[in-house]
C-alpha cells in the first residue's frame, strides 16, 4: 500500500531560535508543540499519537502527563539522527494508514547552552560503534572529524573546490537574513567562506552547521480530516528512509560518496509521481555544505561529481533554478535536528513564507541526513 496522500501536515510551531537560552529543552519542546497544536486548530487531548524526536527528546509518557491526553494510541522513537523527523513523519502516515491514530504529534528540542548536548559521548552511542574501533582510535569524533573524509573523496574525484562548498553558505545565510527567526544575521561571502579557520580538512568554520537553543513541531493528521482544518492542506504525496552501505563506518564502506537518500529518493519520487525537475523548493538537511552537494547528486538534481557545479551561480538562492533552505538551515537559521527545514517546507506550500516565499510554490521536498549517512525525504504537495 503506499502512503501517498494519507497523510498531511495540518500544524507547525517553533519556538525563538537562539544561542544562550535558559529554557530546558523540554520546555521548548512543550512550547513549540502547543504552538503546532493550536496551528492546527486542534487542544492537546485532540492528540493520539505522539513521536518525539532527538537524544534530549522526552518520552512519550511526559507529553501525556502534561498534555492530560487520555487515550495516547501510538508512540514510536525514530533513531536517525538528523533524519529523525521525515523518518518520524513516514512512522506516523504509516499509523494513520493503518487506522491506528489521527493526529500525531512529532515534538523536539534542544538546549545545547545549558549542557544538555548529546547526553553521552558519540562513541558510547550504539550506532556508533565501529567508530570506536576505525575512526575514534585516529583522534576522530567530532562529526566534523567523521564526515571531512568524503568531502575530501568527492574533491578528489571530481574536483569539487572549496568555493563550491562556499556557495551554498552564502546562499543559506542569504536566506536566513531574510527570514528573521535566525541565529545568524551577518551576511557573508565568498571571500570570508574562504578566510574562515579551517576545522577538519577540508571542512572550514563557515562549512559547518550551529549549535543553537530552539524547539520545533508537527502534527500529522488523517489527510481526509486535513481539509476542514484551519490550514491550507499540504498531504505527504512521497516519503522514505534509507541506510547507506557501512552504516556505522564511513571509512569503510567501498562508495565514501553515496548515502543513505541514494536509497531513498528514487522511492518517494516514485510513490509521489514526480521528479526532481518538478521540485519548486527544497529543504535540504545542511549539517555541512557538503552534505548539501552530496545529496543532490544522491536525489537526482545532477550526476555524481556535478554537485559543486550545480550549486554554482545562485542556483539555490532565491529566484535562482532551485531555492533551497529558504529558512537559512542548519548553516544559518539553526541546528533543530533537521525539524526546521520541514516546519520550513509547510510554510513555503502554505504560502506564508513572508520575505522568502517561493512564489507559486505548491510541490516541494525536505530531506535528513543523521548519523552516518542515514538519509531520509518527504516529498509535499499542497492540494
Amino acid at each position: 500500500m503506499s502512503l501517498s496522500g494519507k497523510a498531511a501536515i495540518t500544524g507547525i510551531g517553533e519556538t525563538d531560535y537562539v544561542r544562550g537560552s535558559t529554557k530546558s529543552a523540554f520546555r521548548l519542546q512543550v512550547e513549540a508543540s502547543l504552538k503546532a497544536i493550536e496551528d492546527a486548530g486542534l487542544t492537546p487531548k485532540d492528540i493520539d499519537g505522539i513521536i518525539p524526536i532527538g537524544i534530549t527528546g522526552a518520552p512519550a509518557e511526559e507529553f501525556v502527563t502534561n498534555f492530560g491526553i487520555g487515550d495516547l494510541r501510538y508512540s514510536a522513537v525514530t533513531p536517525l539522527g538528523g533524519a529523525s523527523g521525515i523518518a518520524a513523519v513516514q512512522s506516523a502516515a504509516a499509523a494513520i494508514a493503518a487506522g491506528i491514530c489521527n493526529h500525531v504529534l512529532i515534538p523536539s528540542g534542544r538546549n545545547v547552552s545549558a549542557g544538555a548536548r548529546a547526553g553521552v559521548r558519540i562513541h558510547q552511542m550504539p550506532q556508533f560503534h565501529l567508530v570506536t574501533e576505525y575512526e575514534y582510535p585516529l583522534g576522530a569524533i567530532a562529526p566534523a572529524q567523521l564526515y571531512a573524509p568524503m568531502a575530501r573523496r568527492h574533491m578528489e574525484l571530481y574536483g569539487t573546490r572549496s568555493r563550491q562548498f562556499a556557495e551554498v553558505a552564502v546562499a543559506m545565510r542569504e536566506h536566513a537574513i531574510l527570514h528573521g527567526n535566525a541565529v545568524m544575521k551577518k551576511p557573508i561571502t565568498i571571500e570570508d567562506h574562504q578566510s574562515s579557520r579551517m576545522i577538519a580538512d577540508p571542512f572550514r568554520l563557515l562549512d559547518c552547521s550551529l549549535e543553537s537553543d530552539g524547539g520545533a513541531a508537527l502534527v500529522v493528521s488523517a489527510a481526509e480530516r486535513a481539509g476542514d482544518m484551519r490550514q491550507a492542506k499540504v498531504v505527504v504525496a512521497g516519503i522514505a528512509e534509507g541506510h547507506p552501505d557501512s552504516p556505522s563506518s564511513i571509512t569503510q564502506r567501498a562508495e565514501m560518496t553515496r548515502l543513505g537518500i541514494a536509497k531513498a529518493a528514487p522511492r518517494a519520487f516514485a510513490m509521489a509521481g514526480v521528479t526532481p525537475a518538478d521540485i519548486q523548493v527544497a529543504e535540504i538537511y545542511d549539517c555541512f555544505t557538503y552534505i548539501v552537494i552530496c545529496q543532490l547528486e544522491d536525489m537526482g538534481f545532477c550526476g555524481k561529481g556535478e554537485g559543486g557545479a550545480f550549486v554554482e551561480n545562485g542556483r539555490l538562492k532565491l529566484g535562482g533554478a532551485l531555492p533551497t533552505n529558504t529558512h537559512g538551515g542548519l548553516l544559518s537559521q539553526a541546528h533543530m535536528l533537521g525539524m526546521n527545514h520541514i516546519v520550513e517546507l509547510v510554510r513555503q506550500l502554505r504560502g506564508q513564507g513572508g520575505a522568502t516565499q517561493v512564489e507559486g510554490a505548491r510541490l516541494g521536498l525536505a530531506t535528513g541526513y543523521g548519523d552516518l549517512g542515514d538519509g531520509a525525504i518527504a516529498i509535499m504537495q499542497r492540494v
